[in-house]
């Protein structure tokens, strides 16, 4: 079975981590602050936060942001749920705004409509890896004044007109699972230009700890949000390697946008300005249903599945909020409903590529 991904740990990623076993040091040490500053260089003068997963990073942004009950963010109403997740552990009400079609990113034209005098923040995704109208979102949060934030679990290379998504909003997230292009297992990064923005979230991370007077203080009720060293050696040792594995990503989805060439499905669209990760290769199914697919590419040993949720449409939401997502959300539950992941790795060989392409054409 050819899998929707596979993480590339080579035999050095390994040594790395086992150097660092050895010296019984396994905590939150020197090779955090390393990632860290490592990650701050690549972005171009930004301050990281390394945590221990992707739903953290958020968690830390609004809590740091002083978002709580009373308040309403928004987000998309196509992504993982966690991006809403986030705004309801705070307290706060996630508002849902539908997507675009072509990009599955928030639909800017959408956002206004929805911002009242509760509205605090932004969280906007940038979906599989492509950016989203960064500069449409921005000039949204400077007309009302409020925060924008990034969530850019997917997006860890990508670019909106030659900068690299997570240096657009006052603080943006980054994913280290295992679905995404380096990976820790579980891990995350928060970014921001704003260095007082992140030692506040330093605080957080490691339960409210803020030395006062040469003396351990407890500042903040904080969380146990640290990422181990060893995750943190994994991580660097991928880094070595990042550019590699993101043009081995964008040669395997330009030869599946040239090749696959079948009328049930649409493939995804980058325009001029955007340089697309792929984190995910996601298709919209027109005249096959997804289950039918994915039973046929399993028959024909390939993986695949949905992309992501229509959050109002899962049930916590859809109970607590009553939504009728496939009325209120129509794109976000097509994309739900009708959207297809397919494999997209480095490792995957010609032979592999070959047949998926293939297999999809035979839909």
């Amino acid at each position: 079975m050819i899998p929707i991904t596979k993480p590339y740990i080579t035999e050095t990623d390994i040594a790395a981590v086992t150097d660092v076993l050895k010296t019984g040091m396994l905590v939150q040490g020197e090779n955090v602050l390393a990632l860290e500053q490592y990650v701050g260089e690549y972005l171009g003068n930004s301050h990281v936060v390394a945590v221990s997963n992707g739903t953290a990073t958020m968690h830390i942004m609004l809590k740091v942001n002083g978002i709580s009950a009373g308040d309403e963010v928004i987000v998309p109403a196509f992504s993982y749920i966690a991006t809403a997740n986030v705004v309801e552990l705070v307290g706060a009400t996630p508002i849902f705004v539908d997507i675009n079609l072509e990009t599955f990113n928030i639909d800017i034209s959408k956002i206004e409509e929805k911002i009242t005098p509760k509205t605090k923040a932004i969280l906007s995704v940038h979906e599989f890896g492509l950016a989203a109208n960064i500069e449409a979102i921005q000039a949204i949060c400077t007309k009302h004044n409020l925060v924008f934030l990034e969530d850019a679990a997917c997006a860890l290379g990508a670019e909106y007109n030659g900068s690299k998504t997570g240096t657009f909003g006052q603080s943006a997230s980054f994913s280290l699972h295992p679905r995404k292009a380096i990976t820790s297992g579980e891990g995350g990064l928060i970014v921001s230009g704003d260095k007082a923005f992140i030692e506040k979230c330093k605080i957080l991370r490691n339960h409210g700890v803020n030395p006062v007077a040469g003396h351990t203080g407890f500042t903040e009720a904080g969380f146990n949000y640290r990422m181990t060293d060893f995750q943190a050696a994994l991580v660097l040792s991928q880094f070595k390697r990042f550019q590699e594995i993101l043009d081995a990503k964008q040669a395997i989805a330009k030869q599946f946008l040239a090749e696959i060439k079948n009328s049930k499905l649409t493939l995804p669209k980058v325009e001029e300005g955007y340089y697309h990760s792929w984190q995910s290769f996601h298709i919209i199914l027109n005249g096959i249903s997804q289950v039918e697919a994915i039973a046929k590419l399993k028959e024909a040993g390939i993986a695949a599945n949905y992309g992501a949720q229509c959050i109002p449409h899962m049930d916590f939401y859809k109970n607590k909020y009553n939504f009728n997502a496939a009325e209120l959300f129509p794109n976000a539950f097509n994309a739900w409903q009708n959207g297809l992941v397919i494999p997209l790795y480095p490792q995957l060989n010609n032979n592999e590529i070959e047949h998926i392409i293939h297999s999809i054409n035979q839909l």
